[in-house]
């Protein structure tokens, strides 16, 4: 079968970044569905392990991708919650092979049913960083939806693809929003997602706020670089308040800068469940099927901007190149093998 993937970590404008493999297909066993993948989008995670450890190579090649969205093709033994002909999406596990293969092999406590309102194209838009902006606003933050309604929260990159998702499930919450963005397009873009206001992160956050009448925020979800934003960030929460960011840093964050207000500062990295197998995993699982009832409700919206086919290494390129771009609004999808 088709496989995407890398044998040498390398620039995406390197002939040999990105390349097409065949592969053998594996059977189910246990808690796994086979899952035939009809469509896949591209994260910046990808682009980070493809260029990271340049020239280094690998023994084998290392297939890339994570949201998928498809038909189930057979189960596992131990597989109750899915059976062959279901479709799903899903976002997988950064410690097994990748998404971008024709069928693929997945635990299905991390697999939701697919969205029925939306294309192939639309779900496989919207696992990784819908289930991340997901846990961080209700599973790390701890916002009980309704019961915060009117609590504030601060969305920094609110363009990205998590962030689009992360501001409309704000707002489903019942919270008061303000999005971060620095272009007339992404500024529209999240004015769309249903940002009350929106800022620009290039310039002091804590002045524009006030500025707009907010004397800081309960809540802020950093969806971009920690380190750059972290004094404006402290600067902004309110006493008590919560700081949850998806961006890993090279150096230490100076914690003591929240201590005085109180304020909490927390990871969210969606693979920590499937990573290290919690008790937990299938949550997952629950959290994809209430995305797809809130999709389906047409309570928040698909995130995908542009779709390329075919599926083949030389669009799989394209897509890297423009998420390395940094100038992406929302989510690119690849769909139709070739």
């Amino acid at each position: 079968m088709k496989a995407i993937g890398f044998k040498k970590h390398l620039p995406i404008e390197e002939e040999a970044s990105l390349e097409m493999f065949d592969i053998s297909k594996s059977e189910p066993k246990g808690r796994d569905l086979l899952v035939r993948v009809q469509a896949v989008s591209v994260n910046p995670v990808d682009t980070k392990i493809r260029g990271g450890s340049e020239g280094t190579e690998e023994a084998e090649p290392q297939i890339l991708g994570f949201d998928a969205a498809g038909v189930v093709e057979s189960v596992g033994g131990e597989a109750s919650l899915f059976q062959p002909g279901d479709e799903v999406y899903y976002a997988g596990s950064n410690q097994r092979s990748g998404s971008n293969q024709q069928y693929h092999l997945v635990d299905e406590r991390v697999v939701g049913r697919r969205p029925a309102q939306l294309s192939m194209a639309e779900s496989a838009a919207m696992p990784l960083t819908a289930i991340t902006a997901y846990e961080a606003l209700f599973d790390r933050i701890g916002i009980v939806p309704e019961r915060n309604r009117g609590a504030s929260v601060l969305v920094l990159n609110g363009a990205g693809g998590v962030g689009s998702i992360a501001i409309q499930l704000a707002k489903w919450a019942g919270l008061n929003v303000v999005a971060t963005a620095s272009r007339e397009e992404t500024t529209a873009w999240c004015e769309q997602m249903g940002a009350d206001k929106v800022i620009n992160h290039h310039q002091p956050l804590f002045k524009q706020l006030q500025d707009a009448g907010y004397d800081g925020v309960d809540y802020i979800l950093c969806f971009t670089d920690t380190a750059q934003h972290w004094s404006g960030m402290a600067e902004c929460i309110r006493p008590q308040g919560t700081i949850c960011s998806i961006v890993e840093t090279e150096e230490p964050l100076p914690l003591t800068d929240l201590q005085a207000k109180s304020a909490a500062f927390m990871w969210e990295f969606m693979f920590t469940r499937p990573m290290y197998q919690t008790e937990d995993m299938i949550r997952q699982h629950v959290i994809l099927d209430e995305l797809a009832d809130l999709f389906d409700q047409a309570t928040i919206k698909p995130t995908l901007t542009e779709t390329l086919t075919p599926l083949n290494a030389e669009q799989m390129k394209e897509a890297h190149r423009r998420v390395e771009s940094g100038k992406t609004i929302g989510k690119i999808v690849l769909e139709h093998w070739q």
